[in-house]
């Protein structure tokens, strides 16, 4: 008799416990594509291959096997009714931390900055929490995968393309080393001398040209241990040197963050001498080396097109416009939702407001689309909607990029996501209890 109460009160405290658990969880990670599906009668729109009204797309084992119209479905296949739908291409952002930031007032949540200058074998994934609030807002708002990127020092370390949806950083990681970053020195730091801890008086740090001059000489020296590698000499294994090999054979890109003309043409006259591809990130003044950035293929991430102006003679509106005067320049860029892992999910919105001011609506699905995936290596996977890429996309009443329409469901490499974030979740608890005020009130 004991043993049978026993076991009913514990699972009347299961019964009772088990909501708070779920909601304690927000989302659930779903398992992978387990039929082929078909989605008919939307509108598509590809990015790469133009609009299709009326359209089909089919997907199997998380991979697009065909797009268009008036597509046979193949026999077995779950049809999934999409007319007045819009269907896009899940937005990335080519700058984030998300998953390795979480509060910003809580120290031990946030593991963005290495200790050190140097710090190339670092990377993003093996730090991320799958876990994170902020996966499921960044998702809500269309952003599906996401280059989650460390800083701090010279070499922060790489950026990893994480796709939205796992239960571990292993089955989020798309590219584990996508993008080296470098954060190109201040040439007009705020200097000043003042006294440390112990009433000493503090070193001056070091000049722009001692910082630039210590990045070159890293790369010499990274490039000797390749070189002295390859010739088969005997050296002592070094994790940073051997994390640079990708740079040099050019096979990922060194993402330089630089916003002044001075930084931006000084990181290039380095790039072009150091035979490596780079990318700028934030860009504040690449309107004015714009030519340089064309005649040699530069892309750029702006970092925000949110932001107020940063000098007294700027208009209001310059962050508002860069995207549109860099298009109409000729300049290739992607738009970024700002770093932070709280500013993921206005991805779509910075976007929107660059077409506010001037920007093709077109182009500015592009930045936040194909360009971001190009720039950093992944358009291969995802970007667009082709067939062989994986099947990573939204379903809306509308474009993403306008806040006014809804994102009603997103698949991850074929998984049909949970759409429940921790917005949504404390929403419906407080509209609930709005509910039941009004209740006892009338």
């Amino acid at each position: 008799m004991t043993t049978i109460k026993n076991a009913m009160t514990v699972a009347a405290a299961a019964a009772i416990l088990a909501p708070a658990a779920l909601d304690a969880q927000v989302r659930m990670t779903v398992p992978p594509q387990a039929e082929p599906i078909a989605i008919q009668g939307a509108t598509i729109h590809t990015v790469t291959n133009g609009v299709i009204e009326n359209g089909t797309i089919i997907f199997n084992d998380g991979v697009i096997t065909a797009i268009g119209a008036d597509l046979d479905i193949p026999a077995g296949t779950r049809v999934v009714d999409g007319a007045g739908k819009h269907i896009y291409p899940g937005l990335i952002d080519a700058y984030s931390t998300v998953g390795i930031s979480e509060i910003g007032a809580v120290d031990v949540s946030n593991d963005v900055n290495e200790l050190g200058d140097f710090n190339p074998n670092v990377r993003a994934d093996v730090a991320v929490n799958a876990e994170s609030r902020h996966i499921g807002t960044s998702r809500s708002a269309g952003v599906l995968v996401a280059f989650s990127t460390p800083g701090g020092g010279l070499v922060s370390g790489m950026s990893s393309a994480l796709s939205l949806e796992g239960w571990s950083w292993e089955e989020m990681s798309m590219e584990s080393a996508a993008a080296l970053n470098v954060n190109w020195p201040n040439p007009n730091p705020r200097r000043f001398r003042g006294f440390g801890g112990f009433g000493g008086p503090q070193e001056d740090p070091p000049t722009y040209e001692e910082q630039v001059q210590s990045l070159k000489s890293f790369f010499g020296e990274a490039r000797a241990y390749r070189d002295a590698v390859a010739a088969g000499e005997e050296v002592r294994t070094d994790s940073r040197y051997a994390a640079m090999m990708p740079v040099f054979n050019r096979e990922i890109p060194v993402v330089v963050s630089a916003d002044g003309a001075a930084q931006i043409n000084d990181a290039v006259t380095w790039a072009l001498e150091e035979d490596i591809r780079i990318v700028i990130r934030g860009g504040q003044d690449a309107i004015h080396v714009a030519d340089r950035l064309v005649a040699n293929d530069i892309p750029v991430i702006l970092t925000s097109t949110m932001a107020a102006p940063g000098r007294q003679y700027e208009g209001y509106d310059g962050a508002y416009t860069m995207p549109a005067r860099l298009y109409e320049a000729g300049v290739r860029f992607a738009i970024s939702g700002g770093s932070g892992s709280l500013y993921t999910n206005r991805l779509p919105w910075e976007a929107g407001v660059a077409v506010a001011f001037g920007l093709p609506e077109e182009e500015a699905l592009k930045a936040v689309t194909i360009n971001a995936a190009e720039f950093m290596g992944v358009s291969d996977r995802v970007g667009s909607l082709e067939p062989g890429k994986q099947a990573t996309f939204l379903i809306t009443t509308g474009t993403p990029l306008d806040m006014t329409n809804d994102i009603e469901q997103s698949y991850i490499q074929g998984r049909e996501i949970d759409m429940m974030d921790i917005q949504k979740f404390f929403f419906e608890k407080y509209m609930t209890k709005v509910m039941q005020y009004l209740r006892v009130v009338m």
